[in-house]
Parts: C-alpha cells; structure tokens; sequence
C-alpha cells in the first residue's frame, strides 16, 4: 500500500508491483484531478497493475505481533467552502507493507542559524539566482526545492551541474 498522490507515490507503487507485490494500492485523499501525479503517470500505474483508491486519508495501522496488517482509512470530500473533510465512514485495507509519501513541507527556520537574513522563498520554494545560488552567500539550491514540474530529475541535474560551476566560480573568487 502507497499512501500519496505524487510522482513519488507512483514511482513506489509501479515497482513494487514490478519487483513482484501481489496487490498494490495507492489510496489519495483527494480525487484524480487534485492528485499531483500526471493522468499519464496515474493511467501508467493502472496499466502496470496498481490499483489507485481516492477520497480517503488515513486514520490509523493495524498490527498483529509487531507487523502492519491493514490500515484504516475515513472517506474525506470536500466541504461548502472547497476545504477537506471526513465523512466518518470508515473503512479497512488488508497490507503488509505501508509507504509513505505525502510529499514535504519546506521549513526555513532550521536554515536561518544565525544568518543577518532567512533564507528567500518564491512560491513555497527556495529562491535562487541563475546560478542557483540562494538569498545566503555560499548556499546553493535545486532540483524539487527550487522548481516543480513533470521533468524533476532532469531539473535536477541540470540544476546541478549550473550550481556546480557556479560554486567553483565562488570558491575560487572568480
């Protein structure tokens, strides 16, 4: 079982599957359209056997002798004001193995230490220049945490290959 609706959630759910799970199902707690995962990444999970279960959030794992068996979800929808809700229906899914992946939330504080200025964000993001150099001198960001998108690891090394000059450019003074 995934529990999750991004990239991430798929990447684990169509390997496991691969890799020989019997069933695999992803459960969302929001519906296909709100699921930060493609229709092509979520269309290609169904294909390779992952079974995708949307309007629920988990409310709780079930274990017999220090293992997960299950875990127990509530149906959520959306209230009057667009916001999530549980309707207090509940409901059991037999599992063996639970993953996690809800995405993350960037907490800037931790990298302020000290620092004259908090580290710049830009849309949730961290803010970098060109060279991906952040808002602190001699800090230098990329991939996920400086930009979204379908293409994350090509960003990614893109991104560092642009910071790796640039730090060399830095460190010798240049």
């Amino acid at each position: 079982m995934v529990i999750g609706g991004g990239n991430t959630a798929i990447d684990i759910a169509v390997q496991t599957r691969r890799l020989g799970a019997e069933d695999v199902t992803i459960v969302y707690r929001r519906g296909p359209e709100q699921m930060s995962a493609t229709a092509h990444e979520q269309e290609f999970a169904q294909t390779n056997g992952v079974k995708i279960k949307h309007w629920a959030k988990p409310a709780r794992l079930l274990g017999e002798g220090g293992r997960v068996r299950a875990a127990e979800f509530e149906y959520t929808r959306l209230d009057g004001a667009g916001k999530l809700a549980g309707t207090g229906e509940r409901f059991t899914l037999a599992a063996d193995t639970v993953f996690k992946a809800i995405g993350q939330t960037f907490v800037p504080d931790p990298l302020v230490n000290g620092a004259q200025q908090p580290l710049e964000l830009r849309n949730g993001r961290i803010a970098v220049n060109a060279d991906r150099q952040t808002s602190l001198p001699g800090v230098f960001a990329g991939g996920d945490c400086v930009s979204g998108g379908q293409d994350l690891t090509v960003q990614a090394v893109q991104d560092g290959k642009l910071a790796a000059h640039a730090i060399d450019r830095y460190l010798r003074g240049a």
